[in-house]
């Protein structure tokens, strides 16, 4: 199609206005300048880069620190293409359908809704925008697949899409299958014009975000963005108060501070603790009490450090987790008492809280008083096996590595449930040396909305290994007659 038709296609604010053609013809030749003209922004300067290689580079690639911005330059790309080239094809995948929803597929609608153009020429719908006039073959479309998808599954999210011109956009690179990626390469090759772009933190050390930035790093036009504060070209967009507090919190070396404030590569990959659909499982198990009747009663108590956390007790025996108990407002001689009843009424076996930072010491006093033998834990202290980083990362693996072995939780309406599964799904952790480590609670917290109290209650219930006490006194009975 000539300038002329693509003016035609535009609407008629655009083919009204004197000089159309050469107006597609600057912004598609400059996305940089369509940005301006168009959307009515100013990228940053490492935006401004990317846009001005578009044009010139199939491959274009984005390894980032946190909130750079970058699912925005995608979204401008997007509008771009769809408005520059004849009867384009654009696909836009994510690590699910949920992030692709929440991140690139509203930033494209943001941007329509700023530009009289785009809102006039595109219609937008939750899967799918397209030229009103040419609804058909003028579009871009939305592509995910299913979270027990195999390899060719996912590879045919963008498989059989061809036209001349072709483009797509892969959020949260870091993330998506090789397949993905092995099908949008192949769309390139019959194509007039057609471009990959990819953006993403790095917390994968595979997949396609990985391979442009090494083994393919010649074919990629890459752009690494910072919020490193020392760094000149640290993107603004990124507090350097922020990043500086981060950097004093854990260390420079610290694989979350890696990924997202200077935006590299750790030396393990970050990955969640466990997927969605294994707790959704866990909280459908159901068991008969025979089953687990013989392992030892055990409650977990993690102490509410400020206001508008949760005190929790959470009680498991065996393959069995219960409702936990939820509490708020409580001082040390209270908190004790909800402890002392449930470990009365439930006759348990032992109670292990969190004394990180001594925020339990008056919980764990208090039950001293009252003749009770709380054992205390610290969340930083040593792991019992060298594999763990320290006693957290040990617990929750434990807790993780439970439910996938048939362990039953609560059903998912019990109060604290949904936090308990936002917060092990939520939770990632990458190696430090060769020991398993955790992201910062802190950061888990601000990803969450509120503290992960649930978790860390449930994750308590690992601490040691516990024997159920007719056991106990059977063996010692037997120690005593002399019997090994």
């Amino acid at each position: 199609m000539k300038a002329q038709a693509l003016s035609r296609a535009e609407g008629p604010a655009l083919s009204r206005a004197e000089g159309a053609a050469d107006k597609i013809r600057l912004w598609r030749e400059k996305p940089q300048v369509f940005v301006r003209e168009v959307l009515g922004v100013t990228p940053d300067a490492w935006q401004d880069e990317v846009l001005a290689a578009f044009p010139h580079r199939q491959r274009l690639a984005m390894k980032a620190c946190r909130g750079p911005g970058k699912t925005a330059v995608e979204a401008w790309l997007g509008w771009n293409f769809l408005l520059t080239r004849p009867q384009p094809k654009i696909a836009a995948a994510s690590i699910s359908s949920d992030n692709l929803a929440d991140n690139l597929w509203a930033e494209m609608a943001k941007w329509r809704q700023r530009s009289p153009l785009l809102r006039q020429t595109f219609e937008w719908t939750q899967s799918r925008i397209f030229a009103r006039e040419y609804p058909e073959t003028w579009w871009m479309s939305a592509r995910s697949w299913t979270r027990s998808a195999d390899s060719q599954t996912q590879g045919q999210t963008l498989a059989g899409l061809h036209a001349d011109y072709i483009l797509f956009i892969l959020d949260e690179s870091g993330g998506i299958p090789d397949a993905v990626m092995a099908s949008a390469e192949a769309a390139l090759a019959s194509c007039v014009e057609g471009h990959i772009v990819q953006a993403g933190n790095p917390t994968h050390l595979e997949g396609p975000l990985w391979r442009a930035c090494t083994s393919e790093r010649a074919l990629w036009h890459l752009t690494e963005i910072t919020a490193d504060p020392d760094d000149p070209k640290r993107t603004p967009r990124v507090k350097a108060e922020w990043a500086l507090e981060q950097i004093q919190k854990y260390g420079r070396d610290n694989p979350w501070v890696l990924v997202n404030v200077f935006g590299r590569f750790p030396p393990g990959s970050l990955n969640a603790l466990i997927g969605p659909d294994e707790i959704a499982d866990a909280m459908e198990r159901r068991y008969e009490a025979a089953t687990y009747s013989e392992a030892a009663r055990v409650l977990g108590v993690d102490v509410a450090r400020f206001g508008d956390d949760a005190s929790v007790i959470f009680p498991r025996q065996g393959l069995n987790a219960f409702p936990p108990v939820r509490l708020r407002n409580l001082d040390g001689p209270q908190g004790a008492g909800a402890v002392a009843r449930t470990w009365r009424d439930w006759e348990a076996d032992a109670v292990f809280i969190d004394d990180t930072g001594g925020f339990g010491a008056a919980w764990i006093d208090n039950l001293r008083l009252l003749g009770r033998s709380p054992i205390g834990v610290g969340f930083a202290q040593s792991a019992n096996s060298a594999k763990y980083a320290n006693k957290r990362a040990e617990m929750y693996f434990e807790a993780v590595e439970w439910i996938k072995a048939g362990g039953a939780l609560p059903g998912r309406n019990t109060p604290g449930l949904a936090e308990l599964a936002a917060a092990l799904t939520q939770t990632t952790y990458s190696f430090r040396g060769d020991q398993l480590l955790l992201e910062p609670k802190e950061q888990v917290k601000a990803k969450l909305g509120y503290s992960p109290d649930d978790a860390d209650a449930f994750a308590l219930t690992f601490a040691q290994p516990v024997l159920k006490q007719w056991t106990r006194a059977v063996d010692l009975s037997r120690l005593r007659r002399g019997i090994v």
